[in-house]
């Protein structure tokens, strides 16, 4: 029997022209609000339009409460994916200018430093220095190099703030779209069926998406996905039946 995990690493990696596998760039926040973007707005909004229409008002209302739904939900999840990733960054920013003023007053300690770390990783005294040496030589090498052993902060690879927040705006959107289409050409018991029908068939799709980009089971992922939106679903739709027959 052959194992299953060579297939799942090659979704998952690309090959270089050495016949090396290369890691995906999971660090982007444009792919992860991006991918969990789209989950947020079609959980946020199946669950909105079917506790709304378990209520048995007009279509128009239900269309309405999936429209706001969707607007306000992506204007919430860019801001937030903004405000936080612009935070993040200039955490790290900070950190890096102290890094730097401290490079360009002590480099000696800086130097001891960095010898020490490399000890604490195996390399002999003599290697050490060397390494640390030729880290230091250039100031830009040298904060990189710091920044990375004693930080954990890539400087290169910080994110961008603007980039997550268009695509968790983007992706929200089109989640949260997907339930609503069927009240926008439709009403009555015929679009709850069809928006239940799509939100199923889509929270199906994100769990594949998420699954292949994992490189874990996709059915696991997909299962995992549909039994998420449907409690949300069923719990709203309970809430909106019963509110809707009390009053």
């Amino acid at each position: 029997m052959t194992s299953t995990r060579p297939r799942r690493l090659r979704r998952t990696s690309a090959t270089n022209a050495h016949g090396e596998r290369q890691h995906r760039n999971v660090k982007s926040g444009g792919a992860r609000a991006a991918v969990f973007g789209v989950s947020d707005g079609l959980v946020t909004n199946v669950s909105l339009i079917l506790g709304v229409a378990g209520a048995h008002p007009a279509g128009t209302v239900v269309r309405l409460s999936g429209l706001a739904g969707l607007v306000a939900g992506a204007f919430s999840m860019a801001a937030g994916e903004l405000v936080s990733m612009q935070a993040q960054r200039d955490l790290f920013e900070r950190e890096l200018e102290i890094e730097r003023e401290a490079l360009e007053r002590n480099p000696d300690a800086e130097r001891r430093e960095l010898v020490a770390i490399y000890q604490r990783r195996g390399l002999t005294l003599a290697f050490a220095s060397e390494l640390a040496e030729l880290m230091m030589r250039d100031p830009q090498t040298a904060l990189q190099t710091h920044a990375r052993e004693e930080l954990g902060i890539d400087p290169t690879a910080l994110g961008s703030p603007v980039l997550a927040a268009v695509s968790s705006f983007a992706a929200f959107a089109l989640g949260a779209l997907l339930p609503l289409i069927p009240w926008l050409v439709g009403r009555g018991n015929g679009a709850l069926i069809a928006s239940v029908l799509v939100g199923g068939v889509a929270a199906i799709g994100v769990g594949v998406v998420l699954g292949v980009l994992t490189g874990r089971s996709v059915l696991k992922a997909a299962a995992r996905q549909l039994l998420v939106a449907a409690v949300a679903a069923a719990v709203t739709y309970g809430i909106g039946r019963v509110v809707g027959v009390s009053t």
